[in-house]
């Protein structure tokens, strides 16, 4: 080999050497603080991750305050719906109670009247359409005070079958009606609807 050739190979061999010195470098980094020998020590080289494959947003401050103020939006609408709801349940009750006290005071005014009363010319008598009652018989009470005075009224209604026979038996009154003053009540039967039941204005009082 000549002296030409030999020079070439090893000037081809330094540069291998230092082209794989160089991609070395570009794997790992030299720690210059060493360990307990003395040499260097070497640790993987940290890099950013890819969020390429990631959808969507972190949640922010502004994202968790909306998702509050909704809940609390929540919160408040059923709070205010149960309360009305316990409103309309006391309403209907306090009604369903004033309902009870004038009909048995209707009730206590009619037991000792002899006869049918002294106020049948000042009530009527009408029928509902069941289509409006949910198919019930009822009846609407024209009450019309006819005096010069406030005066207070108890009715008497039966409900018939066909034989004649009163399966039913209700109390209305109407109090402190003012001269020329009307009231419609309305009396519903709580009988089935077979048999047909025939209403009968059976007592009228004016106290």
């Amino acid at each position: 080999m000549n002296p030409s050739t030999a020079r070439a190979r090893a000037a081809s061999a330094a540069a291998a050497v230092i082209a794989v010195a160089l991609g070395a470098t570009g794997l790992v980094a030299c720690d210059t603080g060493g360990d307990d020998t003395g040499g260097p020590t070497f640790s993987p080289r940290v890099t950013a991750p890819d969020t390429g494959g990631f959808t969507g947003e972190p949640p922010s401050a502004l994202a968790s305050s909306a998702a509050e103020a909704v809940e609390s939006a929540r919160a408040s609408a059923s709070s205010a719906a149960a309360s009305a709801s316990e409103r309309e349940a006391s309403r209907k009750a306090s009604i369903g109670a004033e309902i009870e006290r004038s009909r048995q005071e209707a009730e206590d005014a009619l037991k000792d009247v002899q006869g049918r009363g002294n106020a049948l010319n000042e009530v009527a008598m009408t029928g509902k359409p069941r289509a409006d009652t949910g198919g019930r018989l009822a009846v609407v009470l024209n009450i019309t005070n006819k005096t010069d005075e406030e005066a207070s009224y108890a009715v008497q209604v039966d409900f018939l079958d066909p034989s004649g026979k009163a399966v039913e038996t209700q109390f209305v009154g109407v109090e402190d009606l003012e001269p020329g003053g009307r009231e419609q009540p309305v009396v519903i039967s709580r009988q089935p609807a077979e048999p047909v039941l025939t209403p009968k204005l059976v007592k009228a009082q004016r106290y």
